[in-house]
């Protein structure tokens, strides 16, 4: 401020632009600044989205059911076919199938969730998740429930919710069963597409009867018509 110019109308115009120039500067660089910031922390912000919610996904595969078989069944299809485990009557067979299916349907669906946890899980869960995926390669049962209390606490702290109360006592979880409602759903919908098959045919028909007993009156009307004028030739 000191070397400021203010003797004739030219110095101050030269001031003037000086200091605006300098504002505009300064004003550019925070501006970027800002924006630079800003996007980092979008990006970061989106990449915790992500990660918490490839995590929560991952917490309801493997800890949706507390009660029931709450381990892994790591056997597949072909090695119960090679030990002859399935049933040889039909019958019995019929029963067997559904249940191997959803077994390997619910191994599927844990591998899955194994996979996205050695991705995006912190220290801890990726050791949980390492240990049971080689326990599902070596064919022995696994259960997820630490993994799940694992995932259950990191999840709870990165939402800033309150832990869970150490004097609760919560069953242990299992991997989520599949449920069968999109068959039902189908199957209803089966069933009323034949329903409504049967009503247009029903309509059809009734139409086919309503068109013949109309004809019928035209033709009795005509019939009528002709005895009459053979009644006035006589």
């Amino acid at each position: 401020m000191r070397n400021l110019d203010f003797s004739s109308w030219q110095a101050v115009l030269s001031t003037l632009i000086g200091l605006a120039v300098i504002t505009l500067i300064g004003v550019g660089i925070r501006l970027i600044v800002m924006q630079t910031v800003q996007a980092r922390r979008e990006r970061e912000n989106r990449q915790i989205n992500e990660r918490l919610r490839t995590l929560i996904a991952a917490y309801k595969t493997l800890g949706g059911s507390f009660t029931g078989d709450l381990s892994v069944d790591p056997t597949h299809l072909r090695d119960v076919q090679r030990r002859g485990d399935a049933p040889a009557e039909p019958g019995n067979a019929e029963l067997a199938l559904p249940s191997s299916d959803r077994s390997r349907r619910i191994r599927d669906a844990v591998e899955g969730a194994l996979s996205d946890i050695l991705l995006l899980g912190t220290d801890e869960q990726v050791r949980l998740a390492a240990r049971a995926a080689a326990e599902l390669v070596a064919g022995r049962p696994v259960h997820t429930a630490e993994l799940v209390v694992s995932l259950r606490d990191f999840i709870r702290g990165v939402l800033d919710l309150d832990p869970v109360p150490s004097n609760l006592e919560i069953p242990r979880q299992g991997p989520s069963r599949p449920s069968s409602a999109g068959k039902g759903k189908g199957e209803g919908a089966r069933e009323e597409g034949k329903q409504g098959g049967r009503g247009g045919g029903g309509g059809m028909g009734g139409g086919g009867m309503g068109g013949g007993l109309a004809a019928g009156g035209v033709g009795m009307g005509l019939g009528a018509g002709l005895t009459d004028e053979a009644e006035e030739g006589r």
